[in-house]
C-alpha cells in the first residue's frame, strides 16, 4: 500500500506560491532572510518572514488560511470522495499564538486589563488543529503533535499510522508556526541565535535563524504521486538542549526510515539536512550522515534560506523535498564555503547536482533528544 502526499500548501520565507518558492530555493535566493523588524537585546537579526498580512488574531492561523487555500480544490474533492469522519488532521506545531499572547499580558501588565480578544486557547498547543478542522470542516481525528523541532515529521508519520489502520481514508497533515518573540529571545539566552545569516556546516557558524511557516499535504492511498516512503524516529534522552555527540539517536532515526522504506543507503538521491548552522548540531549531524552515506549524496540545509521554522521546520523541509521530486531540480547548500573542521566530509549539494535518485531524506531533530526522518519518493 502506497501513501501519497496528493497536494501541497506551502507558505514560508521563499515565496507564498510555488513557482516562487521554486524560482528562490532553486537560486538559493536568501531575500527572505531579513529583520522584519524583528529585535533581540537590541539588535535586529535575520528572520525568515512569510510575506502575507496578518488578519486575524493569530499569525499561525493566517498562515495556515494561505497554505489551505492552495488546496482548497483538492480538499473539496476529498470531501466529496470520503464521508467526513474518514478525514483526519495531523499537525506539527511549538508557538501557537505565544507572540500575540505576549502582547496581550503587557497590556494587563500597563493597564490591569487583559484584551477582549485574548483566549486561553490561543496558548494551547491543541489550537491549530482544531483551527484547521473548523476551516475546511471536517470531523476525523484531529490532533496536533508539540515535540519541538521534530513535531511535524512525526505529525506525518502519524497520519499516514491513520491511514493505515484504516481509521482514515485521507489525512491533512503537516505543520505550522509564526513569529514568536519568546523563542527568539530563548535561542539567544541559549547563545543559539545567530545575529547574522545562519552559515550551517561553516567554521564560522555561530547559530540559528528563526522563521516561519504553513506546509499542509494531503495524504491518502495512492499509486501515482510522491509517497512516504519511510519514516523513523528515536529518542536520545542525552540532554533537554543539546543532542547526543555521538549522533547515535540521529544514525538510528536514519537507518529505521531507510529500513521501514525497504531500500538502501544508494537509494536515496538528496539528503535535506535539519542543519540549523549551530556547532553542537552540524557536527553531530554531518558525521552521522557520514557514518551512513559517506560522502555519495548531495546534502544541503534549506534553513539558511527559509529560517528555522520550530515546530513547522519538518513539514517545510518535506515540503521543499516534495517540490525538488515534483519538478526535477536541487536546492544547494548556501553557506560561505569555508568547510568546518569539526564537521565530517559530506558532500554538501551545488546547483551541478542533479537527483540521481527517487528518493529524498530529511530530518528533524529537536529539544530533549527527539529525532525523526521521513522518506519521500516518486
Amino acid at each position: 500500500m502506497n501513501f501519497v502526499l496528493s497536494h501541497l500548501g506551502f507558505v514560508c520565507a521563499l515565496g507564498t506560491n510555488h513557482q516562487d518558492i521554486i524560482y528562490h530555493a532553486q537560486h538559493g535566493d536568501q531575500t527572505g532572510m531579513h529583520p522584519k523588524d524583528v529585535c533581540v537585546a537590541g539588535d535586529t537579526v535575520p528572520f525568515g518572514a512569510v510575506s502575507i498580512d496578518t488578519k486575524s488574531d493569530m499569525r499561525f492561523y493566517d498562515l495556515m488560511i494561505a497554505a489551505t487555500a492552495q488546496i482548497q480544490g483538492a480538499l473539496d474533492n476529498i470531501k466529496s470522495k470520503y464521508a467526513s469522519h474518514r478525514i483526519g488532521i495531523v499537525l506539527g506545531a511549538s508557538n501557537t499564538a505565544v507572540h500575540e499572547a505576549q502582547k496581550h499580558i503587557s497590556t494587563k501588565l500597563d493597564t490591569g486589563v487583559m484584551p477582549k480578544n485574548f483566549s486561553v486557547p490561543m496558548l494551547e498547543l491543541g489550537t491549530p488543529a482544531e483551527l484547521l478542522r473548523n476551516l475546511v470542516n471536517v470531523s476525523g481525528p484531529t490532533f496536533t503533535i508539540s515535540t519541538a523541532c521534530s513535531s511535524s515529521i512525526k505529525a506525518l508519520d502519524s497520519a499516514r499510522d491513520l491511514i493505515r489502520n484504516n481509521i482514515c481514508d485521507a489525512v491533512i497533515c503537516g505543520g505550522v508556526d509564526a513569529r514568536c518573540d519568546f523563542a527568539l529571545n530563548g535561542f539567544n539566552a541559549l547563545e543559539a541565535l545567530s545575529h547574522k545569516i545562519t552559515n550551517p556546516m561553516s567554521k564560522k557558524r555561530d547559530g540559528i535563524n528563526l522563521g516561519e511557516c504553513a506546509a499542509l499535504f494531503i495524504m491518502q492511498r495512492g499509486e501515482n504521486g510522491i509517497r512516504v516512503a519511510g519514516c523513523g524516529e528515536t529518542s536520545d534522552a542525552y540532554h533537554p538542549t543539546a543532542p547526543d555527540p555521538t549522533g547515535a539517536g540521529a544514525i538510528e532515526s536514519m537507518q529505521r526510515a531507510i529500513a521501514d522504506a525497504k531500500i538502501t543507503p544508494d537509494d536515496v538521491g538528496y539528503i535535506n539536512m535539519h542543519g540549523t548552522g549551530t556547532i553542537a548540531n552540524d557536527a553531530m549531524e554531518s558525521h552521522a550522515i557520514y557514518e551512513i552515506f559517506h560522502d555519495y549524496i548531495p546534502c544541503a540545509s534549506t534553513k539558511p534560506l527559509t529560517g528555522h521554522c520550530l515546530g513547522a521546520a519538518g513539514a517545510c523541509s518535506v515540503a521543499l523535498s516534495w517540490l525538488m521530486l515534483n519538478n526535477n531540480f536541487v536546492i544547494p547548500h548556501v553557506y560561505d564555503g569555508l568547510f568546518a573542521d569539526d564537521c565530517a566530509p559530506i558532500h554538501l549539494a551545488t546547483v551541478a547536482d542533479h537527483l540521481n535518485q527517487k528518493n529524498i531524506l530529511c530530518n528533524a531533530f529537536a529539544f530533549g533528544g527527539s529525532n525523526s526522518t521521513i522518506i519521500i519518493g516518486k
